[in-house]
């Protein structure tokens, strides 16, 4: 916030603890923030938990994004055979380091 408006976070912060805020200055957070100043403005926190608290309860987000089903086993297998093939793959880099300094030695 502090880099988008060009102000310390000194700044940010004092805006945060102020009552009021002049307009202008609005302006510029709410660009950043991406909403309008009117929707800052007539901001109602108690509304906007309700929102989310219905929303969660809904299964309206879980559902928007299916579900996902993650074996950490499984997980760590696949983890284990790709360090064993990186391995497999930097030990026969240096035996063909060691064969082309054989070569050079001739």
């Amino acid at each position: 916030m502090a880099f988008e408006l060009g102000v310390s976070q000194q700044t940010v912060s004092r805006i945060e603890a102020s009552e009021t805020i002049e307009d202008e200055l609005l302006e510029k957070v709410a660009k950043v923030l991406g909403v309008t100043s009117e929707a800052i403005k007539h901001f109602d926190v108690d509304k906007a938990i309700n929102v989310i608290s219905n929303t969660f309860h809904q299964h309206a987000f879980i559902n928007s994004v299916g579900t996902f089903n993650i074996n950490p086993i499984e997980k760590w297998l696949e983890a284990l055979e790709e360090n064993k093939k990186l391995y497999e793959r930097l030990l026969q880099s240096e035996r063909e380091k060691i064969e082309i300094l054989k070569g050079n030695q001739k």
